[in-house]
C-alpha cells in the first residue's frame, strides 16, 4: 500500500500508475475508520482498477469547534486497517495541501439542497463539505468516487456539485452498514455510552416500522408525528428533525401515496452525540 503525505507525493505516485490503470476509485474519509468505510472501499475495489482513500479531518464542515477537537483520530489504526483490506493508496494531506489559500476563498451554489434538514442547524457545513470534496477530486482526479448513503443529504449535494462543475466523475452511493442492533455505523458511535448505543437501536426500528406501516398513515405529517413521538418516547433520545423528502430535490413530500421516490431522514441526539439515519420508502 502506497502512503502519500503531500500533494507532490500523490501526483508522483498517481502519475507513475496511470499508464497501467483504466479507472481510479476514490473514497474520501475523515479517519476513525470502521466497517462502513471499508464497505465503501470494497465497492471501489469492485468497480475500479485502483483505489485511493484520503484521511483528512476537515475543519470547515464543523459548526462546533469542540466537536472538531473531539473528533476521533487514530491514523496508525486506520492505515493498518486499510492495508489489511487491500487499499492501493492512502492520501494524508495537510491543512495547507487542502487549503493553500485559506478557507474563505470559495462559496458554492448547491441548488438549495443545503437549505433543508441539516442546513438550518449547521450553517456553512455543506459549503465546507463542497470545498474539501472539490479540492480532493481535483487532486486525486478519480474516475469514480464512493460515498455512504447514511449521509443522504451530503450524497445528493455531492452529486449536484459534480454535475454543476461538469466534472467527469461517477458518484456512487453505497448502502448503509449497520451495527447488529441496527444503528447506522458512524465514527461518532465511539463516543456513545453502552446504554446510549443500546437505546439508539430505536432509531432504525422506528424508521423500519414507519416504512412497513406507511399505508396506515393518512398524511405525511401523520407519519412524521409517529416517528418523532416514538423515538422521543425513549428517554435516551431526542429528535432534532424527521423529514420525508423527495430523493432528488430533498423537498418535503406532502402526499406519501403519490410520491414517486421518498426518503425519510432523521437527526437524533443521544446525550450530546448527534446521530443521523434514513430509510427509502419507495423503490
Amino acid at each position: 500500500m502506497i502512503i502519500c503525505r503531500s500533494v507532490d507525493e500523490l501526483t508522483q505516485q498517481l502519475g507513475s500508475n496511470r499508464a497501467d490503470i483504466q479507472s481510479v476509485g476514490f473514497v474520501p474519509t475523515m479517519g476513525a475508520l470502521h466497517k462502513g468505510h471499508i464497505s465503501l472501499l470494497n465497492c471501489a475495489k469492485t468497480e475500479t482498477d485502483f483505489t485511493v482513500v484520503s484521511i483528512f479531518v476537515n475543519p470547515t464542515q464543523f459548526n462546533d469547534p469542540e466537536d472538531y477537537e473531539k473528533y476521533p483520530r487514530n491514523v496508525e489504526n486506520d492505515l493498518n486497517l486499510l492495508e489489511t483490506e487491500g487499499c492501493d493508496l492512502v492520501f494524508l494531506p495537510s491543512y495547507e495541501d487542502i487549503y493553500p489559500q485559506g478557507t474563505a476563498d470559495r462559496h458554492y451554489d448547491l441548488g438549495n439542497l443545503d437549505r433543508v434538514m441539516e442546513g438550518p442547524s449547521r450553517p456553512g457545513h455543506f459549503n465546507g463539505v463542497a470545498m474539501v470534496v472539490h479540492r480532493l477530486l481535483e487532486l486525486v482526479k478519480p474516475t469514480d468516487a464512493f460515498f455512504g448513503q447514511k449521509d443522504f443529504q451530503q450524497l445528493a449535494i455531492i452529486k449536484y456539485l459534480v454535475s454543476s462543475l461538469s466534472l467527469p466523475i461517477v458518484i456512487h452511493g453505497c448502502p448503509i452498514l449497520r451495527e447488529p442492533n441496527g444503528l447506522a455505523m458512524s465514527s461518532r458511535n465511539e463516543r456513545l455510552s453502552a446504554a446510549q448505543r443500546e437505546n439508539a437501536s430505536t432509531i432504525y426500528e422506528t424508521l423500519k416500522e414507519a416504512k412497513e406501516r406507511q399505508t396506515d398513515f393518512s398524511s405525511a405529517n401523520e407519519l412524521r408525528e409517529f416517528v418523532i413521538n416514538k423515538i422521543n418516547d425513549n428517554p435516551y433520545l431526542q429528535v432534532e428533525y424527521f423529514e420525508l423528502v423527495d430523493a432528488s430535490s430533498l423537498q418535503e413530500v406532502d402526499d406519501i401515496a403519490h410520491a414517486k421516490e421518498a426518503v425519510g431522514c432523521v437527526a437524533v441526539y443521544a446525550g450530546n452525540i448527534r446521530l443521523i439515519d434514513n430509510i427509502q420508502f419507495y423503490s
